[in-house]
């Protein structure tokens, strides 16, 4: 099997898993602009120096995920691979950004196409232009993980199994889990208004950045995350990274959730004169 490259653009905040510890849904797209989803990776587990980030370039050989459905699910075939190799950075109004993602990669505007695409398990990720934000909003979400399932993979990590990998058992440690979750709210190309969940890691590593800078106080950071999501990339040409969640993929009349943004630069115009 060959080594292919894929420009990272997702990685949503730590999950649990039973049988995988705590996990990271990692997405991207490969340099023909076709999406790939990398599950599992156990992100935090991975050294310092191995660990990727939002558009860099990794190299890795992939195999399909046969315990997930939906088409672009791969999982790595060794987890050594998961390296950066390149980095695309924001230099000529992230030309090389906007080249991959906006020009190569398709680019839905109307979300009942993207729903017809999950039910026919032809589509579960995709770069998506809402028409019109209409807000960003939270909810109080529970403040701790299951206690059930925190209770599992303690006791996992007492036991070796012999055909998987156990390194995380001998790390395993809890990530905080996000005490609320984001939504955004918008309107697509043709009118009709839904409003997704945030799933991005930066969202939440942006909440717990804000709830340090204001020593604690949670409105206060919320309203920071707002300000952030709402104020500032309403300035650019936001996009959004959609993905389905493997529970819903099918039978959810809108299995779509958030997993990214992409704030970027609006297109500058040239003059005729």
């Amino acid at each position: 099997m060959a080594k292919e490259r894929i420009l990272i653009t997702v990685k949503t905040y730590p999950t649990l898993s039973r049988k995988y510890g705590e996990t990271v849904c990692t997405a991207g797209v490969r340099e023909d602009g076709t999406w790939v989803r990398i599950y599992p990776v156990p992100f935090r587990r991975l050294d310092e120096e191995e660990q990727y980030k939002k558009f860099d370039w990794i190299a890795c050989t992939l195999v399909r995920n046969r315990s997930d459905p939906r088409p672009e699910t791969y999982r790595p075939a060794n987890e050594i691979e998961l390296r950066p190799v390149a980095h695309i950075d924001t230099s000529d109004a992230w030309r090389e950004r906007r080249r991959i993602l906006l020009k190569t990669a398709r680019v839905y505007d109307r979300l009942d196409d993207l729903i017809a695409g999950a039910k026919a398990n032809t589509t579960s990720l995709a770069v998506f232009k809402p028409a019109r934000i209409l807000g960003f909003s939270w909810e109080e979400d529970s403040r701790d993980w299951d206690p059930d399932k925190v209770r599992q993979m303690r006791e996992l990590t007492q036991q070796l199994d012999l055909f998987a990998d156990n390194t995380w058992r001998e790390t395993f440690k809890l990530i905080p889990k996000l005490p609320y979750s984001f939504s955004y709210k918008f309107e697509d190309a043709a009118g009709r208004t839904s409003e997704l969940q945030v799933l991005d890691w930066e969202a939440g590593a942006l909440y717990w950045n804000c709830l340090r800078q204001t020593n604690g106080d949670e409105l206060a950071a919320l309203a920071k995350v707002r300000q952030k999501y709402l104020d500032t990339f309403l300035k650019t040409d936001l996009h959004f990274f959609l993905g389905t969640t493997q529970q819903f993929h099918f039978v959810a009349p809108n299995p779509w959730v958030i997993i990214g943004v992409f704030p970027i630069p609006h297109e500058r115009q040239m003059g005729l004169f």
